[in-house]
């Protein structure tokens, strides 16, 4: 699919005043007693990898798939918003929808993290495009994002479960506000299912910093 244009991006962006309660497909009483299904966890989960500046005025959740290909083109339109806007706080959330290359790949990402390489391997992994058809694929884009590799393996032995912990975290948001693939941004009180370009990104961010003023 070709890039967005800012109009057709933005008409797939909407207000939703309660998103941050997940949608009515999860009864409230079940969000009140999983404090998995709560806005301070899908804004503030102390292990999802964080990026842009963490005290910025805006928050960007990103729930991707690094086999997503609409996650590939919009990825460097975030980037670019990072570098132009410094008041955007971005929350990445993988999420692996696409099979077990994708899974393993996300494992990687978070492993990585340990060892302060998450968005080294993170951009890496999405910049390849389809190149990461295999775990091997997978494991030599990490290694070329500077990552020690022993340490890596070490690292997803000791705190798989923890890894997998995360994962589940954001499949259980993702799924209880009904998303129905990648990528998916929560920009302020804007949610877009749909990849967006630069323009769209300010757009949406401008959006929201005059409905945060209101």
């Amino acid at each position: 699919m070709a890039k967005l244009s800012r109009r057709v991006a933005l008409s797939l962006a909407f207000a939703i005043a309660g998103f941050w309660g997940l949608s009515a497909a999860v009864p409230r009483a079940e969000q009140a007693a999983d404090p998995d299904l709560t806005r301070e966890a899908i804004l503030n989960d102390p292990q999802a990898p964080v990026g842009g500046n963490p005290q910025g005025d805006v928050t960007v959740v990103a729930f991707f798939d690094y086999n997503c290909i609409y996650c590939m083109k919009s990825e460097p339109e975030l980037n670019k918003l990072l570098k132009s806007d410094h008041g955007i706080r971005v929350v990445y959330k993988d999420w692996p929808i696409f099979g077990e290359v994708s899974s393993y790949a996300a494992q990687v990402a978070l492993a990585a993290k340990l060892q302060l390489k998450y968005g080294a391997v993170h951009d890496a992994l999405l910049a390849a495009g389809a190149k990461k058809s295999s775990k091997d694929q997978v494991r030599d884009i990490a290694q070329k994002a500077g990552v020690d590799m022993t340490r890596l393996d070490a690292d997803l032995a000791a705190h798989g479960a923890e890894i997998e912990a995360i994962l589940k975290r954001n499949d259980k948001q993702a799924t209880g506000m009904g998303f129905q693939g990648t990528p998916v941004y929560l920009i302020g009180p804007f949610l877009v299912a749909s990849p967006l370009d630069l323009a769209g990104f300010q757009k949406t961010v401008a959006d929201a910093r005059k409905r945060q003023a209101k």
